[in-house]
């Protein structure tokens, strides 16, 4: 039987969506998440569910920040291509939950990275944000941009990421792809997303809750688009 194709975060919204459109190609997927409670578990239950249904997906439920796990996870399997898409979402949540990120997106990119590194991982592709270009005003963004001064502590992880990905692509021969997602959006949708939060707030009749005095100014990407670039990469 030849390995799956790993994708960490599988639960989430695009993580399953990822994973779908593997399956959906004929390759066999080990999705792995932590189920954790940071917006409604139901949904990504019920994400994990629909997975199920189709033939070639293997679900585990993994934290990655738990260094052991994943070093025996590894150990069981030879991943030749690695899609890593677990991590501790939101900006506002890392004012009051900083070491969730640090946990998450630290740690365990760090335990990924080690697991590619010592299994012949031959393609790690890993979801960094748009939120390291930080400070940068000049518009349209580019790759070339500096990122050396993201606005929060959610960015700067992501932006550490990227600097642990080169690192370890250059010691260890470690093929990595950074794509940096652009608030992305469509069916099965994460509910803390503006979207959906303004759509909540209209159909309950409240009002709505902008930041900035609503002067702003946000790209949105959507999921199918995302999907075609984590598949073709």
């Amino acid at each position: 039987m030849r390995e799956p194709i790993l994708v960490t975060g599988v639960a989430g919204f695009i993580g399953f969506h990822v994973a779908r459109r593997f399956l959906a190609e004929g390759h066999h997927v080990l999705g792995i998440d932590n189920l954790n409670d940071y917006y409604d578990p139901g949904l990504k239950r019920a994400r994990v569910r629909e997975l199920k249904d189709q033939p070639g997906f293997l679900f585990q439920r993994y934290d990655i920040a738990d260094r052991a796990a994943i070093a025996e996870l590894f150990a069981a399997h030879r991943f030749d291509f690695v899609v890593h898409l677990a991590a501790q979402a939101g900006v506002r949540y890392s004012l009051e939950h900083p070491y969730a990120y640090a946990d998450s997106n630290l740690i365990g990119f760090l335990n990924i990275l080690e697991g590619c590194r010592y299994r012949g991982c031959q393609h790690l592709i890993y979801a960094s944000s748009s939120s390291v270009y930080g400070a940068n005003k000049g518009m349209p963004l580019r790759t070339s941009d500096n990122t050396d001064h993201p606005l929060s502590l959610y960015g700067a992880s992501k932006k550490a990421n990227e600097v642990m990905a080169h690192s370890y692509a250059s010691l260890f021969n470690i093929p990595t792809t950074g794509l940096r997602f652009f608030t992305v959006y469509g069916p099965w949708g994460r509910p803390d997303m503006a979207m959906w939060l303004f759509t909540a707030a209209i159909l309950d009749g409240a009002p709505l809750k902008l930041f900035n005095n609503g002067r702003m100014r946000r790209d949105f990407t959507y999921i199918d688009d995302v999907t075609e670039a984590v598949v073709v990469s």
